[in-house]
């Protein structure tokens, strides 16, 4: 058997390979023993006597399968947890999805100008409280706090009408009574 350690290592090397990686065609053993030089090593490589080998295959088929499989919920029972509940989801990370959702609809309402900056705070520090656990229940609240402000500004505007109303009777009783008062002096002064 013709020693062809030498060949293997230069065509490991010009190949770009691992030792292991280098095929030597087994019936052309002699010739290969000869090639002692990297030029020598290239022809053979140019002849199909040396190539290199394929890289050995490491299907990822199955698990793809089996990822599949687990985003559709499979695999995923109670003998395959390893972790408390909340090792697997923090709570922390529950609550800082939910504070960015509902703090990110404030802003969005707050630009759009649906909310002014007072209830916008107001709100603000009600979710910081945890006081709302979705974003509808927020936006019902917002909804009827408007009716309510809307509610408080009709109301006032009333009150102040009946005022204005006020005055003016107040100010035609007094004017009756001070012409009635003026009547009755002359009257008697006549007499």
């Amino acid at each position: 058997m013709p020693n062809i350690k030498l060949a293997r290592r230069l065509a490991a090397s010009i190949l770009k390979v691992g030792l292991n990686k280098v095929f030597i065609d087994p019936n052309e053993v002699n010739d290969v023993a000869v090639a002692n030089s990297r030029q020598g090593i290239r022809k053979l490589i140019k002849t199909k006597v040396i190539t290199k080998r394929m890289p050995v295959v490491h299907s990822r088929a199955r698990v793809r399968a089996y990822n599949e499989a687990k985003k559709k919920g499979r695999h995923m029972g109670t003998g395959k947890r390893k972790g408390s509940a909340n090792a697997r989801l923090p709570v922390k990370v529950l609550w800082m999805r939910r504070m960015r959702v509902l703090r990110r609809m404030l802003k969005k309402y707050r630009e759009s100008k649906k909310i002014d900056k007072h209830l916008y705070h107001e709100l603000y520090m009600q979710v910081k409280g945890n006081k709302y656990k979705t974003k509808r229940v927020l936006m019902e609240t917002i909804h009827h706090q408007k009716a309510e402000i809307i509610r408080e500004k009709a109301l006032a505007e009333q009150a102040r009408v009946a005022k204005e109303r006020a005055e003016v009777r107040r100010q035609k009783r007094a004017q009756r009574m001070a012409a009635q008062h003026a009547a009755a002096q002359q009257e008697a002064a006549q007499s």
